[in-house]
């Protein structure tokens, strides 16, 4: 199952948007109203669930300045993939688009695409207020 939220403009460079994103404390700031729990484990991983939903553990797999950060599921039953891509459109401003990636099977895919649709959707709108 591939989803994507919709492409922000943001007054900001790029490298300034990749280090804000790099840096995962700060998808504390980024995550849903109805967070119940956010707690970075290591330097390159974070916990976090959501009210009456299961904690997911995220950790970096990929980092491509300026450009390209993925973040994978870190153990846990189901493997997928987040990945927040930035173009610079001019040294001030740039584009920032999250990808979900996740290999479910059909009744799954069909239950959760629309919450995680709704999660990666409001942690982009949440981008140009929290940097």
């Amino acid at each position: 199952m591939n989803l994507e939220s919709p492409k922000i403009t943001i007054d900001k460079p790029a490298q300034e948007v990749f280090n804000f994103l790099s840096d995962l404390k700060n998808f504390e700031s980024l995550m849903p109203e109805n967070i119940s729990n956010f707690e970075i484990l290591e330097a390159d991983k974070f916990l976090f669930a959501l009210k009456g939903m299961p904690e997911i553990v995220l950790k970096l797999k990929e980092v491509n300045a300026p450009s390209k950060i993925v973040l994978g599921a870190a153990g846990g039953k189901i493997d997928f993939s987040l990945t927040g891509e930035i173009h610079e459109i001019n040294p001030t401003t740039s584009d920032v688009q999250l990808r979900f990636n996740g290999d479910f099977n059909p009744m799954m895919a069909m239950m959760i695409r629309g919450p995680i649709t709704k999660f990666i959707e409001t942690l982009v709108s949440n981008i140009p207020t929290a940097i």
